[in-house]
């Protein structure tokens, strides 16, 4: 279970950002994660609270959005969605296309709380 790995490292990132402004704790957590990431969601959710125990962010809200596969074709230049297993062009039908999202995991968004906001 990779994810837990993925949890440790956005961890890493979360205790950076709230040590730098002084952040007493993490409240909520947003992510974006494409279906094409690697990364299951059910299992990132599940390692999340054994990762954050005992941190600034143990009892933060992760918000995760499952983001949507979107291709761009190199032959007609449209921007459509697409499925995993099927990248073709959605307006020609085209097999030559370049991965616009869906392949990311973004941390979109942390909330921290300060220590005058208790």
């Amino acid at each position: 279970m990779h994810e837990l790995s993925v949890c440790l490292s956005l961890l890493d990132q979360v205790q950076a950002l709230s040590g730098e402004r002084g952040a007493v704790r993490a409240a909520r957590i947003e992510l974006d994660v494409g279906p094409l990431s690697g990364i299951e969601i059910d299992l990132l959710e599940s390692a999340w609270p054994l990762a954050a125990a005992g941190t600034i962010a143990a009892d933060a809200e992760l918000v995760i959005t499952a983001m949507d596969i979107v291709i761009r074709c190199d032959a007609c230049g449209a921007e459509t969605a697409a499925e995993a297993n099927r990248l073709v062009c959605g307006r020609c039908g085209d097999f030559r296309t370049t991965l616009v999202s869906g392949g990311e995991m973004i941390l979109r968004r942390i909330e921290l709380e300060m220590p005058d906001d208790r």
